[in-house]
């Protein structure tokens, strides 16, 4: 045992694992705490909302719930929103280290609440772009970008019905939520890849929609180009950042497996 601590460490505060093991120095600089981790994931989800919410106000005209272009403009802000940014918020709360004693009820609430208003706003989404097409005569589910945003919603509509009977309802024993949350977890980061994915190829199709006439053709790269790129990337930089989080060892709840954190929603009190 005394073998064993000496090489894992113990979980010591911010998410840190502090072992007697010497480790490399690039590894010691790269060990970011997970409470500023938090703080910069957080402002690069704020940054891409914002950068989002630009292009769609500077360069695409702003926004309206009237079924113009304007209305469409709703659609990218509404998705990065809540299938990227605040989906990757729910996914990381079992990650803070509040969260790694006591009751796991309140996270599992939190949890659950964060991905029904990133599910809301998705919705929403799809609302905007939907009446948008019916609006202007245009083609729904012909491209690429459209059927895999869909399917990536109705995963997500799968996935969290599934998260709630199982996890926050009391009827499943307890041999079944063992056996489902590999699963769970597993689609949980299949959705956030497919949601950095459909928003990436989103604003991609856009951009060869909307830039096709002389000096502002997309292969000439103009600024609108250029800052549309960035998003995407950015996009993909908080995607990428969240599955690292996620699959980082010392930043998991120690009490996992523990009893009270397989405690349903309405359970009674012991």
């Amino acid at each position: 045992m005394e073998a064993a601590d000496e090489a894992e460490g113990a979980v010591g505060p911010g998410g840190r694992r502090a072992g007697l093991r010497c480790r490399h120095p690039v590894a010691e600089m790269l060990d970011l705490p997970f409470l500023p981790f938090c703080v910069l994931l957080g402002g690069l989800g704020f940054v891409c909302v914002a950068f989002v919410s630009a292009w769609c106000q500077h360069w695409r005209g702003g926004f309206a719930w009237d079924g113009s272009a304007q209305m469409f403009n709703w659609h990218p802000v509404l998705m990065v929103t809540g299938m990227v940014v605040l989906y990757g918020a729910a996914a990381l709360v079992y990650r803070l280290p509040p969260a790694w004693s006591g009751p796991k009820l309140p996270w599992k609430v939190l949890h659950g609440t964060l991905a029904l208003v990133a599910f809301g706003l998705a919705v929403l989404g799809l609302v905007a772009v939907f009446r948008f097409h019916n609006h202007n005569g245009t083609p729904n589910m012909y491209s690429l970008h459209s059927w895999l945003g869909l399917a990536t919603v109705l995963l997500f509509s799968c996935q969290w019905l599934a998260g709630f009977s199982a996890f926050l309802l009391p009827w499943a024993p307890t041999w079944l939520r063992a056996l489902y949350k590999p699963v769970h977890v597993f689609f949980g980061s299949t959705i956030l890849m497919l949601s950095v994915a459909s928003c990436m190829s989103g604003i991609n199709e856009k951009l060869f929609f909307s830039l096709k006439n002389g000096t502002m053709e997309y292969k000439r790269l103009p600024p609108e180009a250029v800052f549309a790129n960035t998003l995407g990337l950015l996009i993909l930089l908080f995607g990428v950042l969240v599955l690292g989080a996620l699959a980082r060892p010392s930043w998991k709840r120690p009490d996992a497996d523990s009893p009270d954190s397989r405690q349903p929603l309405l359970a009674a009190e012991r």
